[in-house]
């Protein structure tokens, strides 16, 4: 008798931990996917900003057909990308677009004075800043998630229940990292 109830509290102690590693789970992995709803808006943000920034230049610069293109079609890489490394190759093609841009930009002083832009700009300046602060609190958050999954006895608990890892959002090209140069 006494050795069934000493079987029985190992039992439940065991079904307490992997219920308490289960939902640790459970909690990262959310956190992660709220993480990454924190970048989409920035980057939805984003992307409505950048047709105003078409707009506003093209006004001023409508020979520039090829780097409104370029912009225009990185946009909307960037709006259907699916997976969070779309996601980063789209937003690298984005950055260069957009660095090509406010390149037209500095041949057109008249441009640079006109006050739409200025606060465009200056709006821009502020969601690159919040993409990248929400950029890295998702990568945070996946690396705690990753890392849980990678140690014991998380790593078992994780496979029985098919957790998967998070992919990090980076930016590959080393001249993306920061964000777009927003110069007034």
């Amino acid at each position: 008798m006494g050795v069934i109830i000493v079987l029985l509290i190992i039992i439940g102690l065991l079904a307490l931990i992997i219920i308490g590693i289960y939902n640790s789970l459970i909690v990262l992995r959310n956190r992660c996917d709220n993480a990454w709803a924190q970048v989409d808006v920035q980057l939805r943000r984003r992307y409505d900003l950048i047709p105003n920034l078409v707009e506003t230049v093209k006004g001023y610069a409508k020979h520039e057909r090829e780097v409104f293109e370029k912009v225009t079609e990185a946009r909307t890489k960037a709006i259907n990308a699916q997976t969070v490394r779309e996601q980063g190759e789209a937003e690298n093609m984005l950055t260069g677009a957009l660095k090509s841009l406010f390149a037209v930009v500095e041949n057109y002083p008249e441009l640079k004075a006109n006050q739409n832009f200025l606060l465009l700009q200056e709006e821009l300046a502020g969601t690159e800043s919040k993409i990248a602060y929400a950029r890295q609190f998702y990568n945070d958050t996946v690396m705690k998630f990753n890392m849980k999954q990678q140690v014991f006895p998380s790593s078992i608990i994780a496979k029985m229940f098919g957790f998967k890892e998070k992919e990090y959002f980076e930016i590959e090209e080393p001249e993306a990292r920061g964000p777009v140069k927003v110069s007034f």
